[in-house]
């Protein structure tokens, strides 16, 4: 399944996904579950959660250091 994350506020990014999470998305887009919400049709979804949206948007909570 093709999978677009969009970080909001930044760029979008398109994968090919077959058992990954959540997680792992946010991995491949070098994020972090701790400074990240991972929202879908509005609603956060847990990031150990297997992928079964499209279209993923991640909020950044944290940015800078």
């Amino acid at each position: 399944m093709n999978v677009t994350v969009e970080v909001v506020g930044e760029d979008s990014h398109e994968f090919d996904v077959n058992d990954e999470t959540y997680a792992d998305l946010l991995s491949e887009v070098d994020l972090s579950p701790h400074e990240v919400s991972v929202m879908v049709d509005g609603r956060p979804v847990p990031e150990d959660q297997p992928v079964e949206a499209a279209h993923v948007k991640v909020l950044r909570l944290i940015k800078g250091g």
